[in-house]
């Protein structure tokens, strides 16, 4: 790929994205785990509760702090080297951005300050309220962004002024509760709790497996298999159900996901491996399973799936009704609004389609002189590169899979087998421990590339929506936010390391007067 301004912009938001994005989960999970530990304590006064909240909130706070400084710089890309985007869309994107930093980051970031420094001002019962407080507005957090987020996948409440260039908020309601931001928070969040409860299970196995902190290790495994086995149940769901609305919303995504060039008859199946080839333009080598990709695209066995080959030719339609489009609109500028009922109708019959115009432009000057094979050639830019999103969207699943399959066998045998864990189970666990992060990153970038080449689907597309910057602009900040983001990330990984190999160290002392006590007496020997 030959790298011009707007391939560079991509990169640097993609690598900052992701860097910020290996932080983001651990919160969620962590804030809901610490907040239900505490409120264990609270009802039943065990001291060894308390030592488990200080310490798996000490590890959330060194999490938070880190997670926040890698994302406070991600708002202030979308002004610096996505300008047109911004002045495009900031009437409906601007919103929630900052009813995530009223509503929830600021609470959020209060709240931890006083969790921290409050056990000995506050009741037991005022901090725990604190502590849900805390994963409530991280929680809240993720709802806001992913509202946003959600209308960049599907965006609904809004219409284009053709005087302005701008796209209009006029139902609020609708960007709220639009079903792919629902889905897409619920999944998140979701994956969240999962990386929280095997970041937890790991490091109890890891004590375990050097008989250190027995009581802390198997109780925080009990409550994390528990909470991670319906957290996995539930991204298992919510990725089905954001799978469905695919269907309705991201058809060209959902196709190159799968690498389905031909449009599948019902039942259609599911490619479970296959080696993408872009330039071929088919699926070599694919092992097909029946009836699952129409389950999960259409709920149904009697609805076809269209492949990537009819969803061009579906764009290229709408790229020469996107012309019409463009043409009202030169007219509607020219005459400042002053034009005849004629041509507003005209415009506001394509203007749905005014984005696929607008394709046009990497190819040709101006969209009104392009050629036949120029619109063929913008239509396959529809497509996105097909190959890294088949794959990464298996690594998820098959590290969704495991992940339940562990967390699973940790909740029965900590339930049922009273927590007789084999070794090689614990091992297993501590091993385990990145692999939620490798099925985040992939979801995410499965979510994000697989959009492309739009950043608003089916309004903007990608190559308009950069600032006007240098190369030499975007390559710099671009270097300056890798190496700044990679030492962060060593810093996170090193105190974490540091404290994990420390333990608890806070009521060591009631704690362990507290397990003499419910040690069984040896009786004397006859």
């Amino acid at each position: 790929m030959e790298f011009g301004l707007v391939e560079l912009s991509r990169l640097q938001f993609a690598s900052t994205a992701m860097y910020h994005f290996l932080f983001v989960p651990l919160t969620l999970g962590l804030s809901i785990l610490v907040a239900t530990m505490e409120t264990v304590y609270v009802m039943t006064g065990r001291p060894i509760w308390r030592q488990m909240t200080k310490f798996w909130g000490t590890l959330f706070g060194i999490n938070f702090v880190l997670g926040v400084s890698t994302g406070i710089t991600m708002e202030f890309q979308f002004g610096m080297n996505w300008a047109y985007y911004s002045h495009y869309v900031g009437d409906i994107f601007g919103a929630p951005l900052a009813i995530e930093g009223l509503m929830a980051f600021f609470l959020e970031a209060t709240l931890v300050g006083i969790w921290f420094f409050g056990w000995e001002k506050l009741t037991a019962r005022a901090h725990m309220f604190v502590a849900w407080g805390v994963a409530i507005g991280s929680n809240f957090s993720a709802l806001w962004i992913l509202i946003a987020n959600g209308w960049m996948q599907n965006p609904v409440g809004a219409v284009f002024n053709p005087m302005t260039m701008r796209m209009e908020l006029v139902d609020f309601y609708a960007v709220l509760f639009n079903p792919v931001a629902q889905a897409k928070f619920v999944h998140t969040v979701s994956a969240g709790y999962v990386t929280a409860s095997i970041f937890v299970i790991g490091v109890s196995s890891w004590y375990l497996l050097r008989g250190r902190h027995i009581d802390l290790a198997r109780r925080s495994i009990a409550v994390a298999s528990a909470f991670g086995l319906a957290a996995s149940l539930s991204v298992i769901v919510l990725g089905d159900e954001s799978g469905y609305e695919a269907t309705h919303n991201q058809r060209m995504k959902l196709a190159a996901i799968e690498g389905m060039w031909e449009t599948e008859e019902a039942p259609a199946s599911f490619n479970l491996f296959g080696i993408p080839d872009q330039e071929a333009r088919e699926t070599k080598y694919a092992i097909k399973i029946p009836y699952v990709m129409g389950l999960i695209g259409t709920r149904s066995l009697t609805t076809e799936m269209p492949g990537i080959k009819e969803l061009v030719a579906q764009a290229e339609t709408r790229i020469r009704s996107g012309v019409i489009a463009y043409d009202a609109l030169l007219q509607i500028r020219a005459a400042k609004g002053d034009v005849t009922p004629e041509v507003k109708e005209t415009f506001e019959a394509h203007s749905a389609d005014l984005g696929y115009a607008m394709l046009l432009t990497t190819v040709v000057e101006d969209p009104k002189l392009a050629t036949d094979a120029q619109i063929s050639e913008a239509a396959w830019k529809t497509v996105p590169q097909v190959a890294p999103l088949f794959w990464s969207f298996r690594i998820m699943v098959a590290a969704g899979f495991f992940m339940l399959a562990l967390i699973g066998y940790m909740f029965f045998t900590s339930n049922f087998r009273g927590g007789r864990f084999p070794t090689w189970v614990l091992r297993v666990a501590v091993f385990a421990i990145p692999v939620p992060w490798i099925a985040a990153e992939t979801g995410w970038f499965v979510a994000e590339f697989g959009r492309q080449p739009w950043t608003v689907d089916g309004l903007l597309p990608t190559a308009l929506s950069v600032s006007n910057l240098s190369i030499w602009d975007v390559v710099l900040t671009l270097a300056g936010f890798v190496t700044l983001y990679t030492v962060l990330l060593v810093i996170e990984i090193k105190l974490m390391l540091a404290a994990i190999r420390k333990g608890p160290t806070h009521d060591i002392e009631v704690v362990e007067a507290w397990a003499a006590k419910r040690r069984p007496v040896a009786k004397p020997a006859e």
